[in-house]
């Protein structure tokens, strides 16, 4: 079938990135099998809704890519910095932010993520408030001259960033509009968080903001919380437990969002059951005008290290099949692949490389490789 209708991916060497993010990069600390509240050392990662997009799609499938973000200008900045190149991924666009000595009027976020084990579920502590990262504001990146003149054939960004402050999603706004104005392909991961909005306006503030968002995006991506909460949608038979979608009901609601947003040309869902902390079942859909519904692999019963980052890394699966030319079926295949191997390994971010992804999306399996 070829390229998904309606993107218009520009072709490689004519812009200086593949794909450029935006969103908070904050460091997480990594207990390990411990309990945050007894542990007595952490491991630290880089993460971020959207700069995970970014790192998958440099460090696992090889493209170009950049964040556009803000740090305080401590070690501590310093050290996501160190880890965010690590990645691969271009630093250029960060905006580093004087510190005050005692992060006063700007620090960098940190996020404590226990992995969960069995009836155990995953926590998260997030230690975010007052970032430079949430202070941004839309003149803080020259969209026009990256998007006009640097060019990126794809961006990407999310709920997460724009729930941060009113300025967050005033940039969001702006940068999504700049992207369009020139061509480039845009993906939004709506990933509702209440915890982000309680103090905003809520569920209404958040659905304010994401629907005038919502017109200038080419890929949207969500589960189904996502689109209820952020759009008001209603997936018909949902699941009150928003453990497990119907595909059936879920395909109903897609129909709608594309009808209220035409200028949508995909839209994509991870589908998770929950059996336990660490064995979910595990498969993606996503939809176009041309294809209609697609579904990739089921994998009941897959075994999972560490869940944190694997809607991300679908994302950014999804989004290297569409890079690469391929059909939607083939894309969410990579998109589903990827999410499942990026929860294998700690972090949250992806330590799959290409290889193994299209392996396991064309049906491979567990065998030692030798």
């Amino acid at each position: 079938m070829g390229k998904v209708a309606g993107l218009g991916i520009r072709p490689l060497g004519k812009d200086l990135y593949d794909a450029v993010a935006l969103g908070e990069v904050m460091l997480r600390f990594d207990p390990g099998e411990a309990r945050i509240s007894t542990a007595r050392s952490f491991r630290v990662w880089e993460g971020g809704g959207e700069y995970n997009v970014a790192r998958g799609l440099r460090r696992a499938f090889g493209y170009r890519t950049a964040i556009a973000t803000a740090l305080v200008d401590n070690p501590v900045g310093r050290l996501v910095e160190d880890c965010i190149l690590s990645g691969g991924v271009d630093t250029g666009l960060v905006r580093w932010v004087p510190f005050d000595g005692i992060g006063a009027l700007a620090r960098n976020g940190l996020n404590f993520t226990e992995r969960g084990f069995g009836v155990r579920g995953a926590v998260g502590v997030s230690d975010r408030g007052h970032t430079a990262a949430s202070q941004m504001r839309p003149d803080d990146v020259d969209w026009e001259h990256l998007f006009g003149e640097l060019g990126s054939r794809w961006f990407h960004t999310g709920g997460i960033f724009a729930a941060l402050s009113e300025s967050t999603a005033r940039t969001v706004i702006e940068a999504v509009k700049a992207a369009k104005s020139h061509g480039t392909v845009v993906s939004y991961d709506l990933n509702y968080r209440p915890s982000l909005w309680k103090d905003k306006g809520g569920i209404e503030r958040a659905r304010a903001v994401n629907r005038e968002i919502a017109p200038y995006i080419d890929v949207m991506i969500g589960n189904e919380e996502d689109f209820t909460a952020c759009l008001g949608f209603e997936v018909p038979g949902g699941d009150p437990s928003l453990q497990r979608v119907e595909v059936e009901g879920f395909a109903a609601m897609i129909q709608e969002v594309a009808r209220t947003y035409p200028s949508l040309a995909v839209i994509a869902t991870t589908l998770r059951t929950v059996r336990s902390a660490t064995v979910n079942d595990w498969s993606a859909i996503a939809w176009s005008a041309e294809s209609g519904l697609v579904k990739a692999t089921e994998r009941p019963g897959l075994e999972i290290l560490d869940r944190v980052g694997g809607g991300d890394s679908f994302a950014s699966g999804l989004i290297c099949g569409l890079l690469d030319g391929e059909d939607l079926a083939t894309a969410v295949e990579y998109g589903a692949a990827h999410g499942a191997l990026a929860m294998t390994t700690p972090g949250d971010t992806s330590m799959a490389t290409r290889a193994e992804v299209l392996k396991l999306a064309r049906g491979g399996g567990a065998r030692v490789d030798r």
